[in-house]
């Protein structure tokens, strides 16, 4: 029997129409993904499963019995009070359990008679293998774990609730909806707020899951992972289909070219029946055939071909070249307060790389890329760009928090005041009208749409502007924080296959799999106050990782005690560590005065390309050669600079393959 059956579920919001007559069932054990476009109605169709929002028309059935467990993107509150504590009071039936085991226990205390007290007894101890069949499955151990597993340290586990922020409240609510164990787990973007080794560890958990789950996700392959079933809010309806979400746009895709053939072939036939009407309906003798050719004509199916659905559709413009080396950071140090989140960091970004940072939430992830970006300044140490960069930077404070022009911000925030059309145009002012609403129907947003105010988007409508704005200055070194929050599934995917065209440089936060997979060619995981560099991928640090926990099990396979164990893991960590310090301090040492030689051959470029397009504008006039005194030194300045930049340019190529080597 099904978990939950729909039936003719109809819901609209003023003369917009999100589905119509829909209908589907969830067994148990079902592994569904919902897939659609922003605004397609699918956190809508969660609510109403989940009974916080009503259909205009249709009912659900429910299994007796069944419970369904939903976790919103947004978790509006939470109940005061301890952390565990709190996830303990998710999970139903906890406190009747232990009403009834008080009562049973003060009424045992009040008896008299000994056949009531006999009958008392029996209650209170079947009472009491309830409470701990209940403490086996929803007791404090496995929420403690659960917790633990979702990121929050033991020491947080006592902390109140309201103390957490917006991302932690959303693991909070997901820790007690995992504890509960509903039959039907309604989850609509939970890997958003995630850090990488949390995704990983929700990742097991949900796989190794028997229950039902109705899943909304961004991230093509933890959807993959988790689905076996599609549902799809399609323009033509709610549609179902076998597989996850790559068998699904296969389908999709051969669904549609089998519609195509057949309309062709529907298409030919009528034009052949409609030619021979033409030709011999007037005629006598074959009056009859043509007669019958029209009831033919009139029988044949119209084929319906499937609308094609809008999506984001970008490319990146070319990006002017940089030096070889376009990011370096040397001893850089940055605390807040009592927490020190860097201390003495050295890396550096080559031409083309494109490196993730992971780490766990608070590590320092989105601080780095503020530092990178000139938003943040260090409190030690120096970040220095390469030769000719030009960075884009995207973060989600320039568009959550509806600021305008941050204090010390290159890139500024959104004003919500201002429209879409004017906030894309001000990047580009000598661009026209039209030019600009192009960039922006690329970004879904035509007509009148441009004219809205930032202020009364969603979400996702604000990503896609942010997003647009980096592409409207050609930019060789992206900073990207969590470019795909916010999107719907589609908009990721076209975001990846842009940014795998983009030439280059890429220094990017996300916890998105199928991004980080993608595109990576280095990982950074942030971590003690510095960064581990591992060439690759996700799948391939992931992989490191095993490998590291493997040779460290079989390492200690011999060690008789626990204690002994974490001692000889704990020093070498420690011994790795002072190797990989040891190692940069001897690679900083034999860089630097090639660093040096490099910066001072930079500035002595910067300084002749300037002089020289100071001289070529001014000796654009022609009124300055009626002066030749006026004109003098600028000749000089130009044939000064077309003499010595030939050269410099030679040596800094020379030096920079000093450095490479």
């Amino acid at each position: 029997m099904s978990l939950v059956t729909a039936t003719d579920l109809s819901l609209s919001f003023g003369p917009r129409r999100l589905f119509d007559g829909a209908g589907f069932t969830v067994a148990p054990r079902d592994r569904v993904g919902l897939v659609g476009a922003n605004g397609s109605g699918k956190s809508s169709l969660l609510r109403i499963l989940a009974g916080e929002q009503s259909p205009d028309r249709g009912q659900l059935t429910w299994r007796r019995g069944a419970r369904a467990g939903y976790l919103p993107q947004d978790v509006a509150s939470l109940p005061d009070g301890p952390l565990v504590e709190v996830v303990l009071g998710a999970v139903p039936g906890r406190g009747a359990l232990e009403g009834r085991l008080a009562a049973t226990e003060a009424a045992l205390a009040a008896a008299s008679e000994a056949g009531e007290q006999m009958e008392l007894s029996q209650a209170l101890a079947d009472l009491h293998g309830e409470l701990d069949h209940f403490e086996e499955h929803y007791g404090r151990h496995r929420a403690e774990r659960i917790l633990e597993g979702l990121g929050f340290p033991t020491a947080a586990l006592s902390r109140p609730v309201r103390t957490l922020s917006g991302g932690w409240r959303m693991r909070a609510a997901l820790a007690g909806l995992l504890l509960a164990d509903p039959d039907l787990l309604l989850l609509d973007e939970p890997t958003n707020h995630l850090d990488v080794p949390t995704l990983t560890w929700l990742d097991d958990f949900l796989r190794a899951s028997t229950k039902a789950l109705l899943l909304i996700s961004h991230d093509r392959e933890f959807l993959n992972r988790q689905i076996g079933r599609v549902l799809s809010l399609e323009p033509e309806g709610l549609r179902s289909w076998k597989g996850d979400h790559d068998d699904y746009r296969r389908q999709r895709a051969e669904e549609e070219l089998q519609l195509q053939a057949r309309a062709r072939r529907v298409e030919a036939r009528r034009a052949e029946l409609q030619g021979f009407i033409d030709r011999f309906g007037a005629k006598n003798t074959k009056a009859t055939q043509a007669k019958s050719k029209e009831k033919m004509l009139e029988r044949l199916e119209v084929v319906q071909l499937r609308e094609e659905r809008a999506t984001v559709r970008f490319r990146f413009p070319e990006a002017p070249r940089s030096g070889r080396e376009v990011l370096r950071l040397e001893g850089v140090t940055k605390a807040f307060g009592d927490q020190v989140v860097y201390r003495g960091l050295d890396a550096s970004i080559r031409r083309g790389e494109r490196v993730a940072v992971i780490g766990p939430n608070g590590a320092g992830k989105s601080t780095l890329l503020k530092l990178c970006a000139g938003e943040l300044a260090p409190d030690g140490g120096e970040v220095r760009p390469g030769h000719a960069v030009v960075a884009g930077y995207y973060a989600q404070h320039h568009f959550e928090r509806g600021e305008h022009d941050e204090a010390g911000s290159r890139f500024g925030a959104l004003d919500p005041a201002r429209t879409i059309l004017d906030t894309l145009w001000d990047l580009v002012p000598e661009r026209g009208q039209a030019w600009v609403r192009g960039m922006a129907g690329a970004f879904l947003f035509s007509g009148d749409d441009v004219e809205k105010p930032i202020g009364v988007l969603s979400g996702g409508e604000r990503a896609r502007v942010a997003l647009a704005r980096i592409l409207l200055v050609p930019a060789n070194l992206l900073l990207l924080d969590e470019p795909t929050n916010h999107l719907d599934l589609d908009s990721s995917e076209a975001l990846i296959e842009a940014l795998a065209g983009y030439e280059g440089t890429m220094l990017f936060v996300s916890h998105n799999r199928s991004f980080l997979n993608r595109l990576a060619t280095r990982t950074w995981e942030v971590r003690d106050g510095g960064i581990v560099d591992t060439p690759g991928n996700l799948d391939d640090w992931l992989y490191h990782q095993r490998q590291l926990a493997e040779a460290a099990a079989q390492g200690g396979a011999g060690t008789p005690a626990g204690g002994a164990e974490a001692a000889g893991a704990g020093a070498n960590d420690r011994n790795r560590r002072r190797a990989e310090a040891e190692a940069r301090n001897e690679r900083y040492r034999r860089e630097k005065p090639i660093r040096e030689a490099i910066a001072r051959l930079e500035a002595r470029i910067a300084e002749l390309e300037d002089a020289k397009k100071g001289a070529e504008q001014a000796l654009a006039d022609p009124a300055l050669y009626q002066d030749f005194p006026r004109a003098r030194p600028h000749l000089a300045a130009l044939a000064e600079a077309n003499e010595e930049l030939p050269g410099l340019y030679e040596e800094w190529e020379r030096k920079q393959g000093e450095l490479e080597g």
